[in-house]
């Protein structure tokens, strides 16, 4: 991984945590830097960005202030979502973030040669989120 790949994965995390980029914008981006996921751990505070041959990049996100809630809840993880796809007024990503985590979800991957998201619970219970069209 060179230092202009780490570079635009930090201006994607820095884009989403204030707000300046929204998903779509982000994913070009990290797709046009050649990388094929990341994943965000809220336990851990980090985000990894994966490109194919292995190599990743791992950076700190903000804190979540909240404990993270012991049941999985699909539908307040698809609401969650839902808000963030249709840019709600007052949606935020460290908004977004807080749900997920209400919602009892740990963190989630994202692929973009899967077209698709996959929100993980405390006890492994899941959610997939295909792209939209």
């Amino acid at each position: 991984m060179n230092d202009e790949q780490k570079m635009i994965a930090r201006a994607c995390l820095e884009g989403a945590e204030t707000n300046t980029m929204t998903f779509p914008q982000i994913v070009g981006k990290l797709m046009d830097a050649g990388f094929e996921s990341y994943a965000v751990d809220f336990r851990r505070a980090t985000a990894t960005y994966y490109l194919p041959d292995g190599a990743s990049v791992e950076l700190p996100t903000h804190r979540i202030g909240l404990p993270i809630a012991e049941a999985f809840d699909t539908g307040l993880v698809r609401k969650a979502i839902s808000e963030a796809q249709r840019l709600v007024p007052g949606y935020t990503y460290k908004g977004f973030c807080n749900k997920a985590v209400a919602a009892g979800c740990v963190g989630y991957i994202v692929s973009f040669i899967g077209r698709r998201a996959l929100y993980v619970g405390r006890t492994a219970e899941t959610h997939v989120e295909h792209f939209p069209d």
